[in-house]
């Protein structure tokens, strides 16, 4: 039993076939929408500090790698009041997609329940990296280069 739960713990899983509904009311899937994009899906909350203090890293990440191909949603959490979302978003400008969870994201996504949350995900939907707390922008910066080189149908 410990062996197959070794090599499920370092198994790639594969990000849930989830529908994300943004602020905006578009609705985005996971499978359909950002399958064959390397994609990050930040789950936060106006309240958590290194949310906060992560936030503008987290930007420029996507201000340098969204030109070649780098998506990403930012989930607020289900506690996380709507208009300061919103508000924060919209004051700081923020470039990526904002989506407000009912709980179903957070389920879906490993039953995130601390924020900041992240993940990486490859183009093939597989997730290359989890983080739990701030990521290190360093070697955040070389997992999403090395998805972003790898050939789409490798």
């Amino acid at each position: 039993m410990a062996v197959l739960a070794g090599q499920r713990v370092l198994a790639r899983p594969d990000v849930p076939d989830a529908t994300i509904t943004l602020v905006s009311g578009k609705k985005i899937s996971t499978a359909a929408d950002l399958r064959g994009h390397v994609f990050l899906v930040n789950f936060w909350d106006t309240n958590c500090s290194s949310c906060i203090e992560e936030m503008p890293a987290l930007e420029n990440t996507y201000q340098r790698f969204h030109g070649a191909g780098l998506e990403f949603v930012s989930v607020a959490m289900s506690y996380t009041p709507r208009d300061y979302a919103v508000n924060y978003a919209r004051t700081r400008q923020l470039p990526f997609m904002l989506a407000l969870d009912d709980g179903s994201l957070a389920h879906a996504f490993g039953n995130v329940q601390l924020t900041p949350t992240t993940l990486v995900v490859d183009r093939r939907g597989r997730v290359l990296k989890r983080y739990v707390g701030p990521p290190d922008f360093a070697k955040l910066d070389e997992i999403i280069k090395r998805a972003l080189n790898e050939r789409r149908n490798s």
